[in-house]
Formats: C-alpha cells, structure tokens, sequence
C-alpha cells in the first residue's frame, strides 16, 4: 500500500518542487500554495458527479475528451484559482498566475493520481505511465491558464479576452489530449508524442517569459536599494 501510494505522490512532489523553484525572486506564501492545492485535490469530488451526470448525454471520444473531461475539470480548476487569488494582494507579479494554477492543477492531479493507481492491479506500470504524462499534462494546461490569468490581471482595459483565454486554452489542450487517446486514431501514439512535446515547448516557454520579468523586477528593487 505504502508503495502504492508513493508511486502516485511522486510525480506530483517533484512538479511542485520544480514550479516553486522557478519563483525564486518573490515567493508566494505557503498556506495560499496550500489552500490552492487541497481546494484542487477535493474538486476531484465534485468534477467526479458532474462528469457521471455529463456522461449520460454522449460517449464518443470527442464529447468526452472536450466537454467532460477537459471543460469540467478546467472549469473546477479555473473556479478555484480565480476566486481564492486573482484578487489577493499576494499577486503581485506575472508569474503568480503560473504558480497558484499550477498548485490548483497538482492538487486535482494528485487526487486522480492516486484513485488510477490504487484501483489498478499492475499499479507500478499505471503510475509510471501516469507519472510520465498525465500528471505533467495537468500541470501544462495549468501554465497556459496562469499565463493569460496574469495577462487578464494586469492588463489595462481589464483583459477580459484574456480571462476568457484562461479558461479556454486549457480545455482546448486538455482535449486534444484526451482526444488523442481516446480514439485511437490510426498513428496516434506517434501523434501523442509530438503534442506532448509541443506542450512542453510552448508551456516553458511561457513559463520562462514571467520568470524572467521576475528576476528584472527583483534585480531592479535591489538596485534601487543599493
């Protein structure tokens, strides 16, 4: 059991630890990332419901990968993000958005994580595959979701576009994904691999554009300090 259970932590620990790295020059509060993070882990409740009741309507692979999977559990994650931080004196900074939908996102992985691979006889294998790609998924539609969050944030004309996007670029990326392996397309692994790593591409990139805007933010404070 205990084994069973490290296996699905995992994954998860060693993403935390290398978001929180990345905010290095001004770091978020630690019972905010908290909050975040078990607000995230038991959306996994709800999310679970609303998908059953959605799962009554349709079963094709891009109904379930667009709306049920990837709108509801988006939109939980989104929820959660935006009304415990967006407003928050905390954020402060770009790279804020990234970290707090990041710990959301970690959160509901972490708890799905753990439903997969302790209902799995061959748990090693499901959590390896699972410590591969779904978790890190989740936390790359997370970034997309802090990047334009940050934009909506501290844009001039209230970025209501891009408080939009927030939400619809993860649902997007989220069912694509899904997509892919839900219908087994002819190619599809092959296809799999090459989203996976343009997710990967696009997302650190992102991710290293606010990073940097911390880093100037904190070397300017220090110069005016000196």
């Amino acid at each position: 059991m205990l084994n069973m259970v490290a296996i699905a932590l995992a994954p998860t620990l060693a993403l935390l630890i290398f978001i929180y790295q990345k905010d290095r020059y001004d770091r978020e509060p630690a019972k905010i990332l908290f909050k975040l993070f078990i607000y995230g882990f038991f959306s996994t409740i709800p999310v679970y419901y609303v998908e059953k009741f959605l799962l009554t309507f349709n079963q094709s692979p891009i109904y379930i990968a667009f709306v049920v999977a990837g709108f509801t559990e988006e939109l939980f994650k989104f929820l959660i993000t935006y009304n415990i931080a967006f407003k928050i004196y905390e954020y402060n900074e770009k790279l804020d958005g990234i970290i707090y939908s990041v710990f959301t996102s970690l959160g509901f992985a972490t708890a799905e994580n753990l439903l997969y691979v302790l209902n799995q006889k061959n748990f090693v294998y499901t959590g390896i595959l699972r410590g591969i790609f779904s978790v890190p998924g989740h936390m790359l539609f997370a970034i997309s979701m802090g990047y334009y969050l940050s934009i909506a944030k501290f844009s001039d004309d209230k970025g209501n576009s891009y408080l939009t996007r927030s939400l619809i670029i993860p649902i997007i990326l989220h069912g694509i994904y899904d997509y892919i392996l839900f219908s087994r397309v002819y190619g599809y692994f092959i296809i799999f691999i090459a989203f996976i790593i343009f997710l990967w591409k696009s997302s650190l990139e992102k991710l290293n554009v606010y990073v940097s805007e911390s880093k100037e933010t904190f070397e300017v404070k220090i110069n005016k300090h000196k």
